[in-house]
């Protein structure tokens, strides 16, 4: 797929911004950014005023009036109904919201969907799920893999599951990235000179001792729907 700047998206579950900084590094235009916690939505409006920020629970929001407007459907979709950290509840748990997702490709109708997960959905015991989701875009050509953050250049160990869907007929110009053929840099490398750069005379010493990638930092988790 050709990245232009015309291509428009429409994030769901977008947090503080992590992915949609991605997206607009990469020539994408948000026609809308939806996300339940007000603390993330302040972030993002903070920091892109000019941005369509949706404050809105997922399960209830209309994405009608989007359709023929968005190229792209992004999410980062809640992780613990498939992680392995949890109880791995899939459907049961309350905060799936793939039902959520999928209601609104279909009201969207975009070119592609790319939804992002942990690793714990590749699981054995959610294969009929990850089935029954392919089923539901039947005019998508999809895939799922497994990448890891640290073999394209970012200093942390974050690997995540991304699901693509294009429709059909367009999926022979989309390729999975390649790894880079460089070594990630340590998290002292990578923030040496962002350490230094007030006089810190330890910094020197920190960049010897931060000498790995860094973990995937895991925060709390909010028990709420639409998340």
């Amino acid at each position: 797929m050709t990245l232009m700047s015309a291509i428009s998206v429409l994030e769901l579950c977008a947090g503080a911004g992590g992915q949609a900084l991605g997206f607009e590094q990469a020539g994408f235009s948000h026609v809308g950014l939806v996300e339940l916690d007000s603390h993330a939505c302040k972030t993002l409006r903070f920091n892109r005023p000019e941005w369509n920020v949706i404050e809105e629970n997922l399960n209830t929001f209309d994405a009608k009036p989007f359709r023929g407007r968005v190229d792209v459907v992004a999410a980062g979709l809640p992780c613990p109904p498939f992680s392995k950290a949890g109880k791995q509840l899939g459907i049961l748990d309350e905060r799936n919201l793939f039902p959520a997702a999928l209601r609104i490709i279909e009201e969207v109708q975009p070119r592609a969907v790319i939804i992002e997960n942990v690793r714990g959905i590749l699981d054995a015991v959610f294969e009929d799920y990850r089935t029954y989701i392919a089923g539901q875009l039947s005019d998508y050509w999809t895939d799922w893999k497994l990448l890891n953050a640290s073999e394209y250049g970012v200093p942390q160990l974050r690997p995540r599951v991304n699901f693509v869907a294009i429709r059909k007929g367009l999926e022979h110009g989309f390729s999975w990235p390649t790894t880079s053929q460089k070594k990630a840099p340590t998290v002292g490398e990578a923030l040496y000179a962002m350490m230094a750069s007030n006089g810190w005379k330890g910094a020197k010493s920190w960049k010897s001792r931060a000498s790995e990638i860094a973990p995937t930092l895991v925060g709390g988790s909010k028990k709420q729907i639409g998340r």
